[in-house]
């Protein structure tokens, strides 16, 4: 154990550290204005009459009027100071904190690097990225130094190598390995200026499909690996911006590229960016007073990060078709959902039966959303059931509808003779109104 310490605790050279904060504060301000520039807080935030949070935190809403612009200028503002490094601690936990607020208020734009970018957020606050290369150093030089605990850059590597590693895992099912998901992911690619015709042809399926997995799995171990370093990343480079030109995923290949910097020696990362091109280490290892509780606290973080992403296994049925246990997964460009539901509210009193014109409350992504995802569907009969309430009626709803995965044919996702107002969501087990994937329904009777 103590040679373990001796590891974590070592005094490495910080130029990796202080070269990802300039990075990752340039791209979270980039983040936060452009979500401005291209209209994505409007359609997500000001357009639509009420937002899907995640489910217990309903209490959590967009602020009215024009707040949510306000909330990402102020974002950005933040996302510059951490560049500067000014206030850093501050400046770090308070974007952590309102990203994690657009993260949970809404989920119509899921995106697992959202994800990422909370956890990212949080574990930034708690590093020593201020301590060179920064304002706060400049102006509080008993604070500068040029070395951090080598269990920084490992936590960062570590946090990298589990997100890379299940989004690989993932990909071994049928869907991925015959190549139709990537089919259907490149239908909607077709007008793409110079690629757009090439994204179609199947041999180019078949490479997409090995280089994804085979990238996902080694790239954080040929980072590592001196030998194979160089050739990772530029495999590195061109698989990320790859992404980013066909799929539009906002600044995640960026971040990714820029995550490279923790792969490379310290003075090959000075060497590049910084102004001071040497420096002293002390020799002795440093044991700060708490370097215990440091220490636990690390491993449990990493042990919920990797159990996290296998808890759709204790749900019954495929989590393709229900869901649970999807998000928080890294379970990455797996699927395509389509499908529609018709909502039914029965006053319970006079038993009269309305039937819900979906256009009068939701925005056509939103649409999309409730036709084909069950969280959805129960979070907007809970909503009809408070507006009902508040007219004084009780009622009941009931949901009938067909979806489809992938390339798969529609079938029935939502028991129609259960009232969605009267169940609970359950967290921590399977909801039994999902109807059973027909690849399951053999086990059901059982």
């Amino acid at each position: 154990m103590r040679n373990i310490n001796q590891f974590l605790f070592k005094r490495i050279d910080n130029a990796q550290l202080v070269v990802f904060r300039v990075f990752y504060g340039i791209l979270i301000c980039c983040e936060a204005f452009g979500a401005i520039a291209t209209g994505w807080v409007r359609r997500t935030f000001i357009e639509p009459k009420f937002t899907f949070s995640f489910i217990g935190f309903e209490w959590l809403q967009p602020l009215p009027g024009d707040g949510m612009y306000y909330y990402f200028v102020l974002m950005g503002v933040f996302g510059i100071l951490i560049t500067l490094g000014y206030k850093y601690r501050f400046s770090a936990f308070a974007f952590a904190i309102m990203w994690s607020g657009v993260y949970l208020m809404q989920k119509t734009s899921y995106n697992n690097h959202y994800y990422l970018l909370m956890l990212l957020g949080f574990i930034m606050g708690l590093l020593p990225a201020h301590k060179s290369l920064s304002l706060d150093a400049h102006f509080n030089p008993k604070i500068k130094k040029d070395w951090m605990h080598n269990w920084v850059r490992w936590l960062i590597i570590g946090q990298l190598f589990i997100v890379y590693t299940y989004a690989s895992v993932a990909k071994l099912y049928a869907d991925w390995l015959d190549f139709s998901i990537i089919e259907i992911l490149m239908r909607g690619k077709k007008d793409y200026w110079l690629i757009g015709e090439l994204l179609q042809e199947k041999w180019l399926h078949k490479i997409i499909a090995a280089f994804g997995i085979a990238f996902d799995l080694l790239v954080v171990p040929a980072l590592l690996w001196k030998p194979t370093r160089k050739m990772a990343f530029g495999f590195s480079i061109f698989f990320h911006l790859f992404n980013s030109y066909v799929f539009r995923i906002g600044i995640f290949p960026y971040l990714s590229l820029a995550f490279c910097v923790f792969f490379f020696p310290p003075q090959t990362i000075r060497n590049l960016f910084l102004r001071k091109k040497n420096v002293e280490l002390p020799s002795s290892t440093d044991f700060p007073k708490n370097y215990r509780w440091m220490v636990h606290a690390i491993v449990v973080y990493l042990v919920v990060q990797v159990l996290l992403p296998l808890r759709h296994h204790t749900f019954k049925d495929d989590v393709l078709w229900t869901e649970e246990g999807h998000r928080l997964s890294w379970r990455m460009m797996l699927r395509s959902r389509a499908g529609y539901t018709r909502f039914m509210v029965v006053d319970k009193e006079s038993k009269d039966t309305i039937r819900v014109n979906l256009n009068e409350y939701l925005t056509k992504k939103q649409r999309r959303k409730i036709g084909c995802y069950p969280d959805y569907i129960w979070q907007f009969a809970q909503r009809l059931k408070k507006e009902y309430a508040e007219k004084g009626q009780d009622i009941s709803v009931y949901v009938t509808g067909k979806t489809k995965v992938n390339a798969g044919k529609y079938q029935s996702l939502i028991d129609p003779k259960v009232d969605l107002a009267a169940v609970p969501w359950n967290h921590l087990s399977h909801n039994e109104w999902i109807l059973p994937s027909e690849g399951d329904k053999s086990a059901a009777k059982k």
